[in-house]
């Protein structure tokens, strides 16, 4: 036995503690799969992110913009006429710009008049760096909504931060006019016709001078009698100034002279989907087309020297010139690849391309143009990476799906919300993904079907992740048994010898399914809980007929004080082998919560039947944050489930990916960021990281006292000791250590991650956060960093 104290400084303020370990004393495994994911269609992880078709809205299901404003650019929403002015439906952080206007000292003000309760809308003031298609820009925000008591001012620096509100309690009610005026570094936010503004603040870093624009963020509401004062020249607009918008898909934008072309959209004659992109040419040298610039429109990267692979469906009417497809700078003054198309049947046909690059660029376009006159469909246009940058000869961006690895991932569950969609459906993922079908999507009304669970379970099987996926609970048994065949019978049956002949003759290693996801979520109603439990073994049933090794996971929502929980139960008991239990770890101390209610769902379950063998999977740990703080709720999270591990498969944080500066709703959680040439990772992914890089697989007896948070693990043959400690609080804690029955050698490997709650990494730092290593001498005293998860690794 030794003693030592791990840390001191001389900090004032740093508090003690006191942890005794047995390292004789094994209490329980700790499962390999632990470390876990989630992915699913959300924030475009998937369709715009690990996928890896370069273009978004290939299949041109989007519709085209209803309205166009005259002045005004529109960054992201569907802006429309309606109620006396210029207005917007419900969505994330839809946008618009006042063109030409850069100003420093001025305002601009508004009547807003709200259709419907929502959250809020506003105006933008001395706005850059804002990008098409997404909500975060550099830029000053004043909100309210109706019902709103509060008028508050937000300041961008890419995410939004409250600065200021409005000190008293404004009645919101329907219609409000609102003003925000700047001068130098002071601001000013006025409500209705007072002169005396209810926010004065003065930004010690003022933002420079930008455009202005209005916004909604999932509030319906309408705009008039817009006036704007940009450095003293001033303008009024009672409305908008509706012009007629060009009939183009919204993920592509036209090219060529405009009178020249004209655009439209065919719901009647379209490859798989429901619409089908139409261009005239309406003189024989136009050059007239149309330009995709990925996801958010924020460009294509692409390399010198390499070779970009793609392909479009075109159809002729009227039209025998060729067709250019290049890929472009942003600004189309320089012409990085070019292919051309000629003799372009009068019937649909796939037309491949092959361009080779002779430049490089984070923000290329690709361009499809018309070279003659007359009439061409376009349809299903894809272009894959190089194959340089796709991951083990799969159409997955390499980098992101490296980045999952080096994040030491062991499990992956490909699932969520997604999965209840009504068209989501097994068949649908099949076969060419040119020609499969669009789908309205939970998340996405245009969802793309291009990765699916073969996809999905190529990418566990190349990165070496056991896979998880979920099935929608609707689905029929026959759909189902034809899945589980198609993935992991032998090739010499029907659905096996289809799964063979498109290239993967091996069958699948399934070895998880979830049926359905957070069922039942909306409501406690013991008819809905029944309906899932005879849904779920309806779907077990032909699952098991098919492959009874498969282990099925439940998804009813778990509410431990209703009797309907005891229900689906003893209704499913026996036959599922895990219940998905989803938990939150936005707050640094959550796995204190998460330790009680795994403990719950235990007693409940030995409660119900003692002999039961049904287990907990932790498919989705959820929260708003990606900061210091989600790490730490992480770290806390993985010690709770440590010290469950005989009862717990895996905890999943989501979100695996979100894009840089893109946010489709308040699942603000990635783990790993991207842009379209860049990937990074979060702090909750170096926590995972390092967790994952010291796994042991014996858990034994921890005993602390004090504000730390503690889980100790053992190897089996008894050689290392690894700590895993997590101080949650502001301040150092010096603690010491009490070891028995291991003698450790002179040296201890330490990691800690160590930063503020709020910090965060970014495009332009994405390792400030991030672990530092050391080896140390055994010592008496150690201090724990504060907001820090350190592990120590002893051995014998």
């Amino acid at each position: 036995m030794f003693s030592v104290l791990l840390f001191k400084t001389a900090a004032a303020d740093a508090q003690s503690a006191h942890i005794t370990i047995d390292a004789a004393k094994v209490l329980n495994k700790v499962p390999a799969t632990l470390y876990g994911s989630c992915i699913e269609d959300v924030n475009h992880e998937v369709y715009g992110g690990i996928y890896g078709e370069r273009i978004y809205g290939g299949n041109f299901e989007e519709p085209a913009l209803a309205h166009a404003f005259k002045g005004w650019a529109n960054l992201q929403g569907e802006w429309r006429i309606g109620g006396g002015g210029a207005g917007s439906a419900a969505g994330p952080g839809y946008t618009i710009l006042r063109n030409g206007v850069q100003t420093n000292n001025g305002s601009i003000e508004a009547d807003i008049a709200f259709t419907d309760r929502g959250r809020d809308a506003g105006l933008l003031f001395r706005v850059t760096k804002a990008t098409p298609g997404s909500p975060y820009f550099n830029g000053y925000r004043v909100s309210c909504s109706k019902g709103q008591r509060r008028i508050r001012l937000e300041k961008f620096n890419g995410r939004p931060a409250l600065v200021d509100e409005s000190a008293e309690d404004i009645d919101i009610k329907n219609e409000v006019h609102l003003k925000i005026k700047a001068t130098g570094n002071h601001i000013s936010v006025y409500v209705n016709s007072s002169e005396t503004p209810v926010i004065d603040y003065s930004d010690k870093t003022p933002l420079p001078a930008g455009s202005v624009g209005l916004y909604t963020n999932n509030a319906a509401a309408s705009f008039q009698n817009i006036a704007i004062d940009a450095d003293g020249n001033k303008s009024k607009e009672a409305s908008l100034t509706p012009v007629t918008a060009l009939q183009v898909s919204f993920q592509w934008k036209p090219v060529g002279p405009v009178a020249a072309v004209k655009y439209s959209l065919d719901s009647a004659d379209a490859v798989s989907g429901r619409q089908a992109q139409v261009i005239e040419a309406l003189t024989a040298n136009s050059k007239a087309g149309i330009s995709n610039a990925g996801l958010n429109h924020w460009g294509i990267s692409i390399k010198k020297g390499q070779r970009y692979p793609g392909f479009v469906y075109l159809k002729a009417q009227g039209y025998s010139g060729t067709v250019m497809v290049t890929l472009e700078s942003d600004d189309a003054k320089t012409i990085y690849a070019k292919a051309t198309i000629s003799g372009v049947s009068s019937a649909w046909k796939k037309y491949s391309f092959s361009l080779q690059t002779t430049g490089s660029t984070a923000r290329g376009n690709l361009v499809i143009r018309l070279l003659g006159k007359g009439k061409l469909l376009i349809d299903r246009a894809s272009l894959s990476g190089a194959p340089q940058d796709e991951f083990k000869g799969l159409n997955l961006r390499a980098d992101i799906a490296g980045m999952m690895q080096k994040e030491g991932l062991s499990f992956l569950r490909y699932g969520g919300t997604m999965v209840n969609a009504k068209e989501y459906n097994w068949k649908n993922m099949t076969g060419p993904q040119s020609l499969r079908p669009p789908y309205r999507g939970h998340w996405y009304p245009w969802s793309n079907n291009g990765f699916g669970f073969e996809e999905f379970l190529q990418l566990c099987e190349a990165a070496g992740f056991t896979s998880a996926f979920a099935v929608n609970t609707e689905d029929s048994a026959e759909d189902i048994a034809n899945m589980v065949e198609y993935l992991t019978a032998d090739k010499s049956t029907a659905w096996g010898a289809k799964r063979a002949a498109v290239g993967h003759p091996k069958p699948y290693p399934v070895k998880y399914i979830e049926i359905g996801n957070e069922e039942v979520i909306w409501g406690d109603k013991k008819e809905d809980y029944e309906h899932y439990a005879q849904r779920f073994n309806i779907l077990y049933d032909a699952i098991h007929a098919k492959n009874p090794a498969i282990k099925v996971v439940c998804a009813a929502w778990w509410r431990p004080k209703s009797p309907n929980m005891e229900i689906v139960f003893k209704a499913i008991n026996g036959r599922a082998d895990y219940w998905d239990l989803h938990t939150d770890a936005d707050e640094a101390a959550a796995g204190t919560t998460v330790d009680k209610n795994i403990q719950h769902m235990h007693d409940l379950f030995l409660q119900w039947d003692p002999a039961t063998k049904m287990k907990c999977a932790v498919f989705e740990e959820n929260g708003g944050l990606h900061n210091m703080q989600r790490a730490l709720g992480h770290a806390t999270t993985l010690n709770a489930i440590r010290r469950h591990g005989d009862f717990v498969l895996t905890s999943c944080p989501a979100n695996a990916l979100q894009p840089y500066l893109q946010n489709d709703n308040d699942w603000d959680q990635g783990q790993i960021f991207f842009t379209p040439d860049k990937v990074w990772g979060m702090p909750p992914f170096y926590v995972q990281q390092m967790a994952s890089a010291n796994h042991q697989r014996l858990r034994i007896a921890e005993t602390v006292e004090g504000p730390l948070d503690v889980s100790a693990t053992r190897s089996d043959d008894g050689k290392e000791l690894v700590l895993h400690i997590v101080n949650t609080g502001k301040s150092e804690v010096t603690s010491a250590l009490d070891i028995t029955n291991f003698k450790a050698t002179g040296q201890v490997a330490v990691t800690t991650i160590s930063a503020p709650p709020s910090a965060e990494n970014t495009l332009e730092e994405p390792s400030r956060v991030s672990p530092l290593s050391k080896v140390i001498s055994l010592q008496k005293e150690y201090t724990f960093l504060p907001n820090s998860y350190t592990i120590m690794r002893f051995k014998r």
